[in-house]
């Protein structure tokens, strides 16, 4: 069933280990951290970004003693945004910042924006890097688009999908009373279908084995021994007789189906339509690192399996066939 989601800022995806393939030559430059197509990730630019990110006591403390690992992570962030600039002008997408911050706001919800950025800054995640990591989110998404994806994430849409789905999420609203012999049962039988809200009081009545008042669960839940009396009873009405095992007369009472709202539903909406938007846009994104073509200085790490990790030194090229091999797309890591 559904659950309490985490604050959905999460949901967009954060990169942890950059996947890039492709090269046409080999370019050296101890100046450089990495190439990317015609643009660079200078040394002086990286070291400012960890910078900018370790000012925040909460990253500082995340990334104290790895501090190498750290550098690679924002050396992938940074990679990244490059190749994701490339994507966008690939297909003419402009997403400006007052777009990002009103998704930003639309997934914060009713969560507050400081407790969260404070709980992403001690997974070492600055406020920079989600600003960016939603950019790229609508990125994939206007890619998406332009490659005939429907738009799952657009609030029409995430209605319609929650009409479709509305009667899987049913869960039946009942509760039992067990009382003493068949006359007792007849008679809170007829009270109960007569005035359904008299439930909790004649369930104190009888309070041993009896639920204190009813309650929503899935169908999967429902007690076995009541579940086909309760599936095929009508809206506020009843059944009573014997259960094995159980002394006296059970008494049930259902109220009938409720549904999880719209809202309680819609993060898990939404990430069904992110994953269809980031499969298409993921294979595009793919397209564009081997075009562009990546070469990152093993001063920083070297790829395997097609995350940047710690490596031996030398400025060499450390992307080929077998890289593009191995790759594997960030974008579809998520956060939670």
């Amino acid at each position: 069933m559904l659950k309490r989601r985490v604050p959905r800022v999460l949901v967009s995806g954060f990169l942890l280990a950059v996947a890039v393939s492709g090269l046409s030559a080999c370019r050296t430059s101890p100046n450089v951290a990495a190439y990317v197509g015609d643009s660079q990730v200078t040394v002086t630019e990286l070291d400012s970004a960890v910078a900018d990110r370790l000012a925040d006591e909460n990253i500082a403390a995340y990334a104290e003693g790895n501090e190498e690992e750290f550098t690679r992570r924002v050396l992938s962030l940074l990679v990244q945004e490059e190749v994701y600039a490339a994507a966008a002008e690939r297909y003419d997408l402009q997403v400006g910042n007052s777009a990002v911050r009103t998704r930003i706001s639309d997934l914060l919800g009713d969560d507050d924006p400081d407790d969260v950025y404070s709980q992403l800054a001690q997974q070492g995640i600055g406020r920079d890097d989600v600003f960016e990591n939603v950019r790229q989110s609508l990125v994939r998404r206007g890619i998406a688009e332009a490659e005939g994806e429907p738009d799952g994430l657009d609030p029409a849409a995430l209605q319609a999908r929650y009409a479709e789905v509305r009667e899987d999420l049913a869960q039946v609203s009942f509760g039992y009373i067990v009382v003493p012999d068949d006359a007792t049962a007849a008679g809170v039988l007829a009270q109960l279908t007569a005035d359904p809200a008299s439930y909790p009081a004649l369930a104190a009545q009888y309070p041993r084995l009896s639920l204190p008042t009813v309650e929503a669960r899935s169908p999967e839940e429902v007690p076995a021994a009541l579940a086909e009396g309760i599936a095929a009873a009508a809206p506020n009405t009843g059944f009573a007789g014997p259960v094995a095992d159980v002394e006296g007369v059970v008494v049930t009472f259902v109220a009938g189906k409720v549904y999880p709202p719209f809202e309680e539903v819609r993060p898990q909406l939404e990430k069904e339509a992110t994953t269809a938007i980031d499969a298409v846009a993921n294979e595009v994104l793919e397209d564009v690192r081997n075009d562009v073509g990546v070469t990152v200085n093993p001063r920083y790490g070297v790829l395997e399996d097609g995350k940047l990790v710690a490596g031996g030194g030398g400025v060499v090229d450390i992307l080929g066939d077998d890289a593009a091999s191995t790759a594997t797309d960030p974008a579809a890591t998520p956060a939670g």
